[in-house]
């Protein structure tokens, strides 16, 4: 199935399980999530913003070539329904869905609040069973290595280099034509483009942990 067809998808289901009563904004104002660790709740005050954001990021991801997900949808709307069973492909595409403008949270593992590596780890386990590390460090010493971008393919693990507290501090899943999904601290879940300067200039390489079939 093409890129295009995928996206479109992607953006449809989003659409109709996407919470209606509040807002991306509205979500990050809330104060709690449940910790990795043991399931606890551990509260976060606005004091705490600036440092669990530094922890993964410099600076605020400025990005200056935005994805026009209503264009997309508008110029892809006689796209056929999905088949009813999903390839690997759509598999990890519905499942990158689901946390779609979950709002971001260093630490958080969860639809409640989540960060980059936690997201990767929870798509490839819930749409393939592939169990990744937790941090992106870990992940980046994993899976196969891909050495120029024009190489990467659907699935692919990608690595940017955002803080100095962790190398490499930020990854994603790409989706093909330079998009990719991530945890943005200022977005949430969403998509991004690689063209963007903030993350064209801190791209740092590429995994594959599996060869994800169409």
């Amino acid at each position: 199935m093409s890129l295009l067809k995928d996206l479109f998808l992607f953006f449809i289901f989003a659409f109709f399980t996407a919470c209606s009563s509040s807002s991306i904004e509205r979500r990050y104002n809330q104060s709690y999530t449940e910790k990795e660790s043991k399931g606890k709740y551990q509260r976060f005050s606005s004091e705490n913003d600036e440092e669990t954001y530094r922890a993964e990021f410099d600076e605020e991801p400025v990005e200056d070539h935005p994805v026009n997900v209503k264009e997309f949808v508008e110029e892809n709307n006689r796209i056929e329904n999905s088949p009813i069973k999903l390839s690997e492909r759509e598999r990890v595409m519905m499942e990158i869905v689901k946390y779609l403008n979950t709002p971001y949270l260093y630490g958080g593992n969860n639809k409640m609040g989540i960060d980059c590596s936690a997201f990767t780890q929870n798509v490839f386990q819930k749409s393939l069973n592939v169990k990744l590390p937790r941090t992106a460090k870990e992940q980046f010493a994993k899976g196969e290595k891909i050495k120029r971008k024009n190489l990467l393919k659907f699935g692919d693990l990608i690595f940017f280099d955002t803080t100095k507290n962790s190398y490499p501090g930020h990854v994603g899943i790409y989706l093909g034509d330079y998009l990719f999904a991530h945890a943005s601290f200022s977005k949430g879940v969403t998509v991004s483009s690689l063209h963007s300067s903030y993350f064209k200039t801190r791209y740092v390489g590429a995994r594959r942990e599996v060869k994800i079939r169409n």
